[in-house]
Formats: C-alpha cells, sequence, structure tokens
C-alpha cells in the first residue's frame, strides 16, 4: 500500500493506542487502580505512535536481522522518549516522568529496562504489527481510509489543543505558587496581592486527570498545589457566604 498522509496517520493512531493500553495497565497495576494514562485527554499516547513510524522507517531495511532490530529499535525509541521529556519539561516547566529511582537511567528520563522492552517492541511491530495493520487497513477503501484518518485528525488536533492549554495552566500557576512557597506560609494571606490571588482562582479546570496519571507531578510539586487547592477553597467559602447572605 502507498504511504500516502491518511495511510501514515492511521498507522500512528495505531500504535498510539496500543501504547495507551500498554500505559494502562502498566500504571494500573503500579497505582493499584485504573489510571487513564496520557497527556492527552483521549485512548491514545502520541508518543508510541511516533516511535512505530520511526521505527517503520528506519528499520524495515534491516528486517533480516532481528538482532540489529532489536539494538536499533531499544536505542531509537529511548531517544525519542528521552528528547519528548526533555521537551516537555522545557515548555511546562515539569517533568512528567521521572526514573531517577531505577538502575541504569539517563537523567531520569530514560532507562534500560524500558529500553529493553521498546526493543521487543520494535520486534514485534517489524515482524507482526506491520503486517497486520496493512492487512486491516488493506481492508478499507481509499475514500473510506481518508475520512477515517482525517475525521480522527480533527479529533486528536482538538484534544492537544485543549490539553495543552490545561497544562500550560496548570504550569503557569505552579510558577506562580513555587515563587510563593518561598515565604513563611504563615503569611501566605496576607502576601499574596489580588492580581495573583485572582490569577490562580480564575483557574477553573483543576487537572485531575493528569496529576493522576503522572502522580511525579503531585511528588515534585506538592507544596505549590496544596497552595492552589487553598486558595480555590477560600473562593468557594467566600461563594458560600455570599449566596447564604442573598
Amino acid at each position: 500500500m502507498k504511504w500516502n498522509f491518511a495511510y501514515l496517520f492511521l498507522i500512528f493512531m495505531f500504535y498510539s493506542f496500543l501504547g495507551y493500553l500498554c500505559e494502562i495497565v502498566c500504571s494500573s497495576i503500579k497505582q493499584k487502580k485504573l489510571v487513564n494514562r496520557g497527556f492527552l485527554c483521549g485512548p491514545y499516547c502520541p508518543i508510541y505512535g511516533v516511535g512505530a513510524l520511526f521505527i517503520l522507517f528506519f528499520l524495515l531495511r534491516f528486517k533480516d536481522d532481528p538482532v540489529l532490530v532489536y539494538i536499533l529499535g531499544g536505542i531509537l525509541t529511548s531517544a525519542i522518549e528521552y528528547i519528548t521529556s526533555f521537551l516537555l519539561e522545557k515548555i511546562f516547566h515539569n517533568k512528567w516522568w521521572d526514573y531517577s529511582n531505577e538502575k541504569f537511567n539517563l537523567n531520569g528520563r530514560v532507562y534500560l529496562f524500558n529500553s529493553l522492552l521498546f526493543g521487543l517492541g520494535s520486534l514485534v511491530i517489524i515482524y507482526t504489527g506491520n503486517d497486520v495493520i496493512n492487512y486491516l487497513l488493506n481492508m478499507l477503501s481509499i475514500k473510506a481510509m481518508n475520512i477515517l484518518a482525517y475525521s480522527l485528525l480533527v479529533v486528536f488536533v482538538i484534544d492537544v489543543i485543549y490539553s495543552c492549554i490545561i497544562a500550560y495552566g496548570l504550569r503557569n500557576r505552579l510558577i506562580i505558587c513555587e515563587e510563593l512557597k518561598n515565604e513563611k506560609l504563615a503569611k501566605i494571606p496576607e502576601l499574596i496581592d489580588k492580581r495573583i490571588r485572582n490569577r490562580i482562582e480564575k483557574f477553573k479546570t483543576y487537572p485531575k486527570r493528569l496529576l493522576e496519571a503522572f502522580p511525579n507531578l503531585q511528588i515534585k510539586n506538592a507544596k505549590e498545589l496544596d497552595l492552589m487547592k487553598k486558595i480555590r477553597d477560600k473562593k468557594k467559602e467566600k461563594q458560600k457566604k455570599r449566596k447564604k447572605k442573598k
């Protein structure tokens, strides 16, 4: 099948969904509860889709050498994970995952065990996954494939925009609270001026799902998040008092 945009995007979505399922299983086992793991709201983790496309682009030519596919696949996907972690931290002022406590990690962004699993995943994609998805896509007409791909693209883009707005809003308020936490906690109510307080109070959508999906965020920013909750709770109390007076 010709590698056009619709075809590549459906491959991307297919592996993003599979990656999402893997993340849910692993995270739910670790946290002992069902977790909607992922930066986005929808059932997909784009990093897996990107990794799969890179594997297909660069490693299909080495299909006759599974050992080389395993090694290069582990290296390539680990590099993607490292770069993604770095960019998310720079953009959103947070380290979304941290492997610092794991053995053989690199700056807490990647670690050996994951890389070994990624190598196995690369073998699955090259020797099984590629044939399976080609079979499934060949069942669709060109028109049906385009309709499906572009419909999913619209949903995906909206999800990315919405999730980035939420994450960036969280980033801004964490920065504010990080500055405030350096002051004496007992004096915080007096130290927060009206402008800063309003900026935090206007944060209507508290990213509960993001915090559950990435528990490292709560651990790293416990004091800041606690301060955000206190400010919002105080606002709710004032609103209740006003309603009672009315």
